[in-house]
């Protein structure tokens, strides 16, 4: 096999694929050859439901980071509450950076605005998980749901 780089210096890319690379023995081969027959326009040779597949679950990987940064920063919300001690300048900049994860997250990703309070509750289950292993409190120090608005999430002052 004869490997050629693409011109805009990505990963190499194989320029003969073995015909009906199988999806689920492998996925990087498979991937590859799904693509060079989009761009080919072998509509009838697309394995349609495998790239539906592919391409939602791109949809859903999206979700996903976005309830990962919701819970590292409520996960910071619940330290800063229920262990002044424990705060930081660092921890304002952690606030910070997540917010601006955050932000980046939706204005790349406009589909997920009518998500995110789903996207709260979600990350602040495993946000409460983590906050009672990192401080050590009792669970029930903690509300079992989300206590914090939209508005402070996106908005509340760390400075002081």
């Amino acid at each position: 096999m004869t490997i050629r780089s693409r011109p805009d210096d990505a990963a190499p890319v194989p320029t003969h694929e073995p015909d009906g690379a199988a999806y689920d023995r492998d996925l990087y081969s498979w991937s590859l050859e799904q693509a060079r027959l989009v761009r080919e326009g072998r509509w009838d040779a697309v394995d349609r439901e495998n790239v539906a597949e592919e391409i939602e679950s791109l949809g859903r990987a999206q979700f996903d980071k976005l309830v990962d940064t919701l819970r590292d920063l409520l996960l910071h919300f619940l330290i800063w509450d229920h262990q002044p001690q424990r705060r930081t300048g660092s921890s304002i900049v952690s606030i910070k950076e997540r917010r601006i994860e955050l932000e980046q997250i939706l204005a790349d990703n406009p589909g997920l605005r009518p998500r995110v309070e789903e996207a709260v509750a979600r990350a602040y289950r495993r946000a409460r998980l983590r906050a009672v292993d990192e401080t050590d409190l009792d669970p029930q120090r903690f509300a079992e749901t989300c206590p914090y608005s939209s508005n402070d999430i996106v908005s509340r002052d760390f400075s002081a």
